[in-house]
């Protein structure tokens, strides 16, 4: 991918096509161009994307999810890119549907082997309302952390509000975060891209330990009083 331009992936857990999501998701989407850079889009919606079944061997199959469906491929767009964005509604007070059943899946069922998002850069967008953004927002960073992905700080988080009925952009400040977001991810991944060109190295090691693995017994060592 070195050479080539980088690639920001947003996906969209949005169930409303041209809904508020969307229009930030786009939004984003021209910012990436204006800057030399390819944004491409998954809306969730479009996709056949089964909740984890009741098979109950995830913490134990050494394994890819054998569900069928178009989680697998998916993921693979997912490893292209330089950076991803996860942009949900809120909904009943908490993570839309579609994204919660996403990231379970893409993370039980795929993502945890090998980790493969490692030093990846994410953001992540959140619409709503009035209430719990700040709440499905938190619970995105921590699917990305969970990845082992570079979240880049820009301000406030990109939290855009809509209390009309009809879906636009209209919040001002959170407009404004998503902007910085978009640009420090660029800026980023131009940053991780450089000096791998010139080292032959990536930033950060890719060799961290999963957290799937089990560590190997240790003797607790009894403290010793000195006077």
């Amino acid at each position: 991918m070195q050479g080539a331009q980088p690639i920001i992936l947003g996906i969209s857990g949005s169930e409303r096509a041209g809904g508020n999501t969307d229009l930030a998701l786009e939004y984003a989407g021209r910012l990436v161009h204006e800057r030399g850079a390819e944004f491409r889009t998954i809306h969730l919606r479009d996709h056949r994307i089964s909740p984890c079944s009741p098979c109950g061997d995830c913490n134990s199959r050494l394994t890819p999810c054998e569900l069928r469906d178009d989680m697998p491929a998916i993921v693979e767009r997912m490893k292209q890119a330089d950076g991803i964005i996860y942009a949900a509604p809120v909904h009943g007070f908490g993570l839309a549907h579609l994204m919660q059943i996403f990231i379970e899946r893409a993370g039980v069922g795929f993502l945890r082997f090998e980790r493969p998002l490692a030093n990846k850069v994410g953001g992540i967008i959140v619409t709503g309302r009035r209430y719990s953004e700040a709440s499905v927002h938190n619970q995105l960073v921590d699917n990305l952390l969970l990845n082992r992905m570079i979240l880049v700080g820009s301000g406030f988080p990109a939290l855009l509000r809509n209390t009309g009925p009809e879906p636009r952009l209209q919040d001002t400040e959170g407009l404004e975060a998503l902007e910085r977001m978009v640009h420090r991810m660029l800026d980023m991944t131009l940053l991780l891209r450089r000096h791998q060109a010139a080292t032959g190295e990536p930033v950060l090691p890719l060799d961290d330990r999963n957290e799937r693995v089990a560590r190997p017994p240790r003797e607790l060592t009894p403290a010793v009083n000195t006077p």
